[in-house]
């Protein structure tokens, strides 16, 4: 690489990166989990013990309640289901009328006290986006631990079973991840389009496996996945690497222009991958925001500017990455 310092984001861009209407209400409930994934962007593993609160609970089911613009509530982790107020955020939005997402590791179902999951989100047609970062499973194990690429696939199965795949409103979306790099040989995210044919005929024809979308998500350098990039001292010039793929493109359709992730303390930040980095979002007056502060104004509008770093350029680089998937 010829490059020896990476451009600033804000640099790359032709105007400041603004925000529009809120419509997507990301929550991630906490870093309990019962994976301790070797590229987890949370850091979350059995051993956390973070999660939401009741009193941020209750608040976030009143800015479910009170902001009919809001049109998704994702839910995220850890596992979400294994941190307190899954449920009760799950039944509001739906009696609100809003779509669900719940990004589940599969895997959750077969552990004590969670088997009733699959039943449970086939009953509020909620949208699972499940991680299977390959369709092979040396692969899925080596990133997710032995074992796993097994109770996934049950996991698909029983949810199959229940109609997702296909019913109209019980949708199943899986999430590709690429391996970790061991040199400084790196590549983008494959086509999504492509890959995604890959992995419906497979899992079609090995398990009988049907499901909707497959969602390519480039792995940003952030969390552990940034921690191992340290130490193979490949951090750097991954930065630079993602930086070179920089698609002006994909600007327009990145996820941080609208939506709110809300940590399990109830503050605020554009994105996931910000809140993991603690980059807070701002009102226009500077100030960090809280989901108390929302409820105070009346108002979900008040982030003019996305806060921006370097790891951006993971979002924006070749087809773009988002948690819906490419961007273009």
């Amino acid at each position: 690489m010829i490059q020896t310092a990476i451009t600033p984001f804000k640099q790359k861009l032709a105007s400041v990166l603004t925000k529009k209407k809120i419509t997507v209400l990301q929550i991630n409930l906490g870093k309990r989990c019962n994976l301790a994934c070797n590229h987890c962007h949370v850091e979350a593993g059995p051993k956390r013990t973070e999660e939401l609160s009741p009193e941020i609970c209750q608040q976030l089911i009143e800015i479910i309640q009170r902001f009919p613009q809001i049109k998704i509530v994702d839910l995220t982790g850890g596992a979400p289901e294994m941190n307190y107020g899954f449920k009760p955020l799950v039944e509001v939005a739906r009696a609100t009328g809003k779509q669900v997402i719940v990004r589940s590791n599969l895997t959750i179902y077969f552990e004590d006290g969670f088997g009733d999951l699959p039943e449970y989100f086939a009953k509020h047609k909620v949208r699972v986006v499940a991680s299977l970062p390959c369709y092979l499973s040396d692969n899925v194990d080596k990133m997710r631990g032995a074992g796993v690429y097994d109770d996934s696939i049950k996991a698909l199965q029983w949810l199959n079973q229940l109609g997702y795949g296909k019913e109209p409103d019980l949708i199943i979306d899986l999430i590709y991840n690429p391996q970790l790099p061991k040199d400084d040989k790196f590549s983008l995210t494959p086509n999504q389009a492509n890959l995604e044919k890959d992995y419906k005929q497979y899992l079609q024809e090995q398990f009988g496996i049907i499901f909707n979308n497959l969602f390519a998500i480039t792995n940003l350098p952030v969390g552990r996945t940034k921690l191992y990039l340290e130490r193979k001292k490949l951090y750097a010039p991954y930065l630079q690497f993602l930086e070179s793929h920089f698609n002006t493109g994909t600007v327009e359709h990145l996820m941080c222009r609208d939506e709110i992730s809300i940590d399990y303390l109830g503050y605020v930040y554009d994105c996931d991958f910000n809140q993991m980095m603690n980059l807070p979002a701002k009102s226009r007056d500077g100030e960090h925001l809280t989901v108390a502060k929302f409820l105070e104004a009346g108002c979900l509008d008040l982030i003019d500017e996305v806060q921006t770093a370097a790891y951006c350029y993971g979002c924006t680089a070749g087809g773009g990455s988002s948690c819906g998937g490419a961007l273009v």
